[in-house]
């Protein structure tokens, strides 16, 4: 017996419609694997939507997928994320959950959760995600003991990122420890950050989170290049699978040595001889121009030496420029001040 680990798909989380493709893409892709391994079940450990209420384009599309799964007899299993529950407590999963298309096991009732049993034998529960962190309440909250005793082989999914997992980039993170979660379980399919890690922690199982089915920002896309998911057996044999739909290309331009007019021209000749056919293109601009404005730019220009990419994105938040930085106003009150800002 196998099954697939799913989480942070955020269908419908980037705004360019080219994007919002791709991540469906890469959702449909892994799906197909899953149909190809003949996997038992697919777990799905929240965001599967980017918001509680997705276009109906998108729930169309994912309705499709999922009814695929359907047609092969794989059964999806799957929990709120912090990005598709709302405070009011709806969901698009419980519509996708009243047409047969997945089971929502975050279903509790006098502060206990209830165990869903899979036709394989496998018993699986799980614990929603909210914003902010906010499930952690859930968690003091609740009593663990009926499913703790449950014996066979045990899933727990959840949505949060937990102490003994972080990165050491969210060490200033405030969240909670392995602690608070039920003991007892085989495999706990996790979700929320964006990264692939597995880690074995005594009287708890082994702890995953399988990262995102594609990259939900530009330093994703620069970072992670792709997103992808586990297949996982009933002995712990864990494999990451790529989702990988088109190939990423990211520059990193420093303005530093460069007028406006030079960064443009070097920018343009570095990606006239770089293969960029069908690429997806990430620009990261930053520094401090040492003449010009940023606006000075033609960033059109810029775009028509990548005019094969497949799309191109760029980021400019730290490209700065000398003639804001080199004021020096002297004040004594605040309308001294405003009247020598707006002279330089």
């Amino acid at each position: 017996m196998k099954f697939a680990h799913f989480s942070d798909c955020h269908i419908g989380g980037w705004r360019e419609e080219e994007l919002k493709k791709l991540n469906l893409e890469a959702f449909s892709k892994g799906i197909d694997i899953c149909i190809k391994e003949n996997v038992a079940f697919v777990l799905i450990s929240g965001d599967l939507f980017n918001t509680s209420l997705p276009q109906i384009d998108l729930i169309k599309d994912v309705a499709k997928h999922l009814y695929r799964l359907r047609e092969n007899d794989i059964e999806v299993y799957i929990i709120p994320g912090s990005h598709d529950f709302s405070p009011s407590g709806k969901t698009m999963l419980d519509v996708l959950e009243g047409a047969g298309l997945c089971v929502n096991v975050f279903k509790p009732k006098d502060n206990k959760l209830e165990i869903f049993t899979d036709k394989t034998g496998v018993k699986i529960a799980g614990m929603l995600g909210l914003k902010g962190g906010l499930e952690k309440i859930h968690y003091k909250e609740f009593d663990f003991s009926n499913i703790e005793k449950e014996d066979g082989f045990k899933i727990f999914m959840f949505h949060t990122l937990l102490d003994e997992l972080k990165l050491e980039r969210f060490k200033m993170i405030e969240c909670d420890s392995v602690k608070t979660f039920p003991k007892n379980f085989d495999y706990y399919a996790g979700g929320h950050p964006h990264y692939v890690l597995q880690k074995n922690i005594e009287n708890y199982g082994l702890m995953t989170y399988p990262g995102p089915v594609f990259p939900n920002n530009f330093e994703e896309l620069e970072n992670l290049k792709h997103g992808g998911f586990y297949i996982v057996d009933d002995k712990l044999n864990i494999k990451h699978l790529p989702l990988k739909v088109k190939d990423v290309i990211s520059f990193t331009f420093n303005a530093d040595e460069f007028s406006a007019e030079e960064l443009e021209e070097h920018m343009i000749k570095t990606l006239e001889k770089s293969n960029l056919k069908d690429k997806l293109v990430s620009l990261r601009i930053e520094g401090t121009l040492k003449s010009g404005k940023p606006s000075d730019v033609d960033f059109n220009k810029v775009f028509e030496a990548a005019k094969d990419a497949y799309y191109i994105l760029k980021n400019t938040y730290k490209l700065n420029s000398k003639e804001f930085e080199e004021f020096n106003i002297e004040h004594s009150n605040m309308e001294e001040l405003e009247k020598n800002i707006i002279k330089e």
